[in-house]
């Protein structure tokens, strides 16, 4: 287990403030500023919905929806929860925890109640003052994986009567601080304005945290650089593709300082050949590619780089470099996700631009009961024909499911890689 750095994200009326009392904006775009963290190695991310009244609150869940997609780390979700429905809304946006908050009556009410239904692990509490760690022991023991305290204050006191894991919400706060918090057992992360502030500085800080013997989450290495086959020139070509997509987005060199440099910065960082110079991507344009995992081929001579891109990878605009076709010979595409996005696409076409004749276009012009209807009736389709010795009218009857299906993906806005990232977590 390693101890972890946590910024979180303070919700109000669809813009990211300052804080619990403080609605000055800092981000308008709170998906983008969770990517931000997620980009800078953050290991987790909370986020405080301060939404006041339910229409308001759902355009909230709606923003974590988009922060939990964007960020690629794990967000855990808090404030407006008021019963088991508000638990289900966050875990099914995509956090990987639901906050009880403790200074309400309702939430340690139902605190055995949601964690019997979404599991111990999806459940943390929020606490502002010791007591409500003392007159809810046993419940808080049994039925929550990790507590969130708010309040500088009282971190003392409730690191002295509670064994169970502890994030811990500071101030602005120097770096000495941080090392002893994190040192103590039952620690095991920090948050706040001091994670926030010094969010491009989390590697550094974690570097820091390593040399104090605390374990941290970063890219260690496992080979180093003199166990690489070099070509004539000292260096070793690396590949890069988007790690969401697998596309190919670039090819390009490495030198020992550029590989050190990538590993210490997270950041993907490249020698140019033609400037004679360490080349961090996107250092000038913004398209930075932050690394997601670094794979050697079999002979050790060539670097596998799945990144997160920002933006266009090529100098051209274009997402990928290898955009100049030599040619091409017909075939289906039967890589399974893509043919599905090849599909939705289409749908989603259809929906922006009708097209007439068109059944897709006849289902969302009847809307979302005869799709509905469709669907239930393939769903049947599906039973009969499992029920028959011939497999491919099970086949068949799958396909026109998956059809209507997507359809009804288009019409709810729900993508695929939603639905993927669903059943990953699973």
């Amino acid at each position: 287990m390693y101890k972890k750095l946590i910024p979180c994200i303070y919700l109000h009326k669809g813009n990211a403030v300052r804080g619990f009392s403080d609605n000055t904006i800092l981000d308008t775009n709170p998906a983008a500023l969770g990517k931000f963290y997620g980009d800078n190695n953050a290991d987790e991310l909370i986020v405080y919905d301060l939404s006041e009244g339910d229409a308001e609150h759902e355009e909230a869940l709606d923003l974590i929806k988009s922060i939990c997609a964007e960020a690629e780390i794990p967000v855990i979700g808090a404030g407006n929860v008021h019963r088991m429905e508000d638990v289900k809304k966050l875990l099914y946006a995509g956090c990987k925890k639901a906050v009880l908050n403790y200074s309400r009556e309702e939430n340690i009410a139902i605190t055995q109640e949601v964690s019997l239904k979404f599991g111990k692990d999806k459940i943390a509490a929020c606490i502002s003052d010791v007591k409500e760690i003392t007159e809810n022991q046993e419940l808080l023991e049994t039925y929550v994986e990790e507590l969130i305290l708010v309040r500088e204050r009282c971190i003392k006191e409730a690191v002295a009567v509670s064994r169970i894991p502890m994030i811990v919400s500071v101030p602005e706060v120097s770096l000495d601080k941080i090392l002893e918090l994190l040192s103590r057992e039952n620690i095991c992360g920090i948050s706040g304005y001091a994670i926030n502030e010094n969010a491009k500085e989390l590697l550094a800080v974690k570097t820091l945290c390593q040399t104090n013997g605390i374990p941290v989450n970063t890219y260690n290495a496992k080979f180093t650089w003199d166990q690489f086959k070099l070509n004539s020139d000292g260096h070793i070509p690396v590949v890069v593709q988007d790690h969401k997509t697998d596309e190919v987005l670039m090819v390009a060199y490495m030198n020992e300082e550029s590989y050190n440099k990538t590993l210490e910065t997270g950041k993907m960082t490249y020698y140019s050949r033609s400037r004679d110079e360490l080349w961090v991507k996107g250092e000038t344009s913004g398209h930075y590619q932050y690394v997601k995992s670094l794979t050697a081929d079999c002979d050790m001579d060539t670097i596998l780089a799945k990144v997160s891109q920002i933006g266009a990878a090529c100098h051209t605009g274009s997402h990928s470099c290898f955009f100049n076709e030599i040619m091409q010979k017909d075939y289906e595409e039967n890589n399974p996700l893509r043919v599905f996005e090849n599909v939705f696409a289409v749908i989603q076409d259809r929906k922006l631009h009708p097209k007439e004749g068109s059944y897709t276009n006849y289902l969302f012009d009847k809307g979302l009961d005869k799709i509905l209807k469709k669907l239930g009736e393939e769903a049947t389709e599906i039973v009969i024909a499992a029920k028959n010795p011939n497999a491919n009218e099970i086949k068949y009857e799958i396909s026109d499911f998956l059809y209507h299906m997507i359809v009804l993906m288009a019409e709810k806005g729900i993508t695929w890689e939603e639905i993927t990232t669903e059943l990953a977590n699973r």
